[in-house]
């Protein structure tokens, strides 16, 4: 774990901020204890450090003032939601404070006939999710993580998930926001309407934005009416490209799947045994497919998905009859995070994206720079959209870990050079900003960190990611 020597005159800032917090958020609400504060020290990259004081507020009022000390003592400050993300988004790498928004976890509205809600950011996404069900309408953001993750999390990182390709991402549901910025004042962005273009977006600029720039207090975001029925299919190959191809001819029908989900024969290799999952030895490449809609479009549209498989060599497909069936379909997507470690003891877990003309071709490129070598890659993710997870897999021989990483730093190369992104929903964090000057050109990088600068000048907002400098 990470710790951090301070000298005697920063020693005694941070007593100073820890009283100031203290008398102004109260006692019952600021951690300073190391037994709390290690709780707070990772996410789920599993790099440790360990920060100086954890605040937990209960509304707007308490994370204003929480920054205004912050940023009159020129500490460190780190939002946290629930800690699962990627890049090491919510990791204290610098110490500082870190400001746990589970507290704040109020639906404060829904409101049916305006096709809105508005929820503070500690909200759990599957939560959120079921509450507007109620009203049979749809929140479709929808990451690995929704049971557990949360809203202001997602919106921080702009997370996408398994029904990005039909439905976009988190950012094309965000209508507006509350954010405390550095300096402890409250501003409103966007407005409470399906419409709104008066002015520059800010809403947008602050959603992906990564706790660099302030901290999200209340969200409002679009909902759409739910679906009326969902059918689910399996399709297995003996090729991968097979795969690739199918998935390309179920889109060339003028077919938007609800989830278009991918995973090679890597990923089917830990999957197989684990847990309930139960696939052939003879299955080389999967796809899992979801069609939403009435029953009348689903009932056109399965078949037109399900003949494109097998013109493209699916050797069996399988529709899911019951709930319970649907149900074990899932559970083989769900098991891959926690399978992988059945093929090594670590993992790197990145998110590339690239136009999906490429992706065979970035899949064969990561092919070759791993030949003849004895690091495991899984690829598995959201073929609709491009956007494949490519896991580098690594033991602990003295070595590996450089290797996995002089792969990771090969891809990155190869996947901007076919047009594509270093991140496609992760974010950057700390694991990928040293990719960024990869992908942003010098004057548009220098713009994203005047922006910095303009919104924290002291650069207490999450200090360490994001920007190499």
């Amino acid at each position: 774990m990470k710790l951090f020597k301070k000298t005697k005159m920063e020693v005694n800032k941070y007593q100073k901020a820890l009283n100031d917090l203290i008398r102004v958020v109260g006692r019952e609400r600021v951690l300073s204890a190391i037994e709390d504060r290690i709780c707070y020290s990772y996410d789920g990259t599993k790099q440790k450090a360990l920060p100086d004081i954890v605040v937990r507020p209960n509304d707007t009022t308490d994370i204003s003032n929480t920054l205004k000390i912050a940023n009159k003592y020129e500490v460190p400050i780190y939002a946290r939601g629930a800690g699962t993300g990627l890049t090491g988004g919510a990791v204290p790498l610098m110490g500082g404070i870190v400001l746990d928004l589970k507290s704040m976890n109020r639906i404060i509205e829904i409101c049916p006939e305006d096709f809105i809600a508005t929820v503070e950011p500690g909200v759990v996404t599957k939560h959120f999710q079921d509450e507007v069900s109620k009203f049979d309408l749809f929140y479709p953001p929808d990451p690995s993580s929704a049971a557990f993750s949360t809203i202001g999390g997602n919106v921080a990182e702009c997370a996408g998930g398994i029904t990005g390709l039909k439905y976009g991402v988190t950012r094309d549901y965000v209508l507006a926001l509350e954010i405390v910025l550095p300096d402890g004042s409250v501003i409103n962005t966007g407005r409470k309407t399906l419409r709104s273009v008066t002015g520059y977006d800010l809403t947008r600029l602050f959603i992906g934005s990564e706790g660099t720039l302030g901290v999200f207090t209340k969200i409002t975001v679009k909902l759409i009416p739910k679906p009326e029925k969902i059918d689910t299919m399996a399709a297995y190959f003996s090729d991968r490209d097979d795969a690739i191809d199918a998935a390309d001819l179920i889109i060339d029908n003028n077919i938007l799947p609800r989830t278009l989900e991918f995973m090679d024969q890597m990923t089917l290799s830990a999957v197989r045994g684990y847990g309930e999952a139960s696939i052939d030895e003879d299955v080389k490449a999967l796809l899992l497919i979801d069609i939403d809609g009435t029953e009348e479009s689903i009932s056109h549209e399965l078949p037109v998905v399900e003949r494109a498989c097998k013109e493209m060599k699916a050797f069996k497909t399988k529709v899911a009859e019951t709930s319970k069936e649907r149900e074990a379909i899932w559970a083989v997507r769900r098991s891959i995070s926690p399978a992988l470690y059945n093929i090594a003891p670590h993992k790197i877990n990145e998110d590339i994206c690239v136009p999906r003309s490429k992706i065979k071709e970035i899949l064969q490129k990561v092919d070759r720079i791993n030949e003849h070598q004895t690091i495991y890659i899984a690829n598995f993710g959201h073929i609709g959209d491009g956007n494949i997870h490519v896991n580098i897999m690594y033991n602990d021989d003295p070595g590996q870990a450089e290797l996995a990483e002089s792969i990771v730093n090969k891809i990155m190369k190869e996947v901007v050079a076919s047009g594509g992104t270093i991140s496609g929903e992760h974010g950057i964090g700390n694991k990928k900003s040293q990719f960024m000057e990869l992908e942003i050109p010098p004057k548009e990088l220098a713009i994203m960190k005047r922006f910095k600068s303009f919104f924290d000048p002291k650069g207490i907002m999450n200090p360490g990611k994001m920007f190499v400098s």
